[in-house]
């Protein structure tokens, strides 16, 4: 992610929607940073290092904060994936409320998606969890995802809750990937737009490893094999 005045910027704002990182952004060295040791060797580089996804974050929870401040929220956390994102995004938003005219209450639940099977696309997807979504009618919900692919698996999950009629849906994704597939389904609000890599870090993880990874990496073909079930 070069600065401005480099040959070849790789990395640009998105029209204020997000950090675009471009398909010949060669990363970050691991030597560059610390990292746990049971993953060394696993590893390609550092794709987002965990203090700009910090960055970021408090910069799309000020933006939340001034779409959506003054309203009553329902957070619809996606796990596993999406947790520790969602756990920044709302301390974010929670301290800039306390030092705001505007209030915004919000009540957390959880909902999961089962799309992958090692790093492949399932075709068909499962929503498991969350609390009865008929709670949801006349509500305004934010839900947060950690990444948002095709669009496909997001759709699914808007079209069953837009069944229950709330009153306003908002997504926020930390990640966007640009796919071969895609479906021209954009989130309300997103971190980072990535090239079509299979990323881990940040409690994105490959059949549950490297969720205690701070950074956003990209995985090898030695950690894929590693950790394939």
């Amino acid at each position: 992610m070069a600065g401005e005045g480099g040959s070849g910027e790789t990395a640009r704002s998105g029209g204020g929607r997000g950090v675009v990182i471009s398909d010949n952004w060669p990363g970050y060295s691991l030597d560059l940073f610390t990292y746990p040791q049971h993953y060394y060797g696993d590893l390609e580089y550092v794709l987002i290092p965990h203090g700009i996804i910090v960055d970021r974050t408090e910069r799309l929870a000020k933006d939340i904060m001034q779409d959506i401040g003054d309203n009553d929220i329902v957070v619809l956390c996606v796990l596993k994936g999406g947790y520790k994102f969602c756990a920044d995004l709302v301390e974010h938003i929670k301290n800039l409320s306390r030092n705001s005219e505007r209030f915004i209450s919000m009540k957390v639940d959880f909902v999961r998606l089962k799309s992958y099977h090692n790093d492949q696309s399932m075709q068909d997807m499962q929503i498991m969890g969350g609390d009865d979504l008929s709670k949801l009618t006349g509500k305004n919900v934010l839900i947060v995802e950690d990444i948002v692919g095709t669009g496909r698996t997001m759709k699914v999950l808007l079209n069953t809750i837009e069944k229950y009629k709330p009153k306003m849906i908002k997504v926020a994704s930390l990640l966007v990937k640009r796919t071969s597939r895609p479906d021209g389904y954009r989130p309300d609000y997103y971190g980072f737009e990535i090239p079509d890599l299979f990323v881990v870090g940040y409690a994105l993880d490959y059949n549950e490893h490297f969720r205690d990874l701070n950074h956003i990496c990209v995985i090898n073909d030695h950690g894929k094999a590693k950790y394939r079930v």
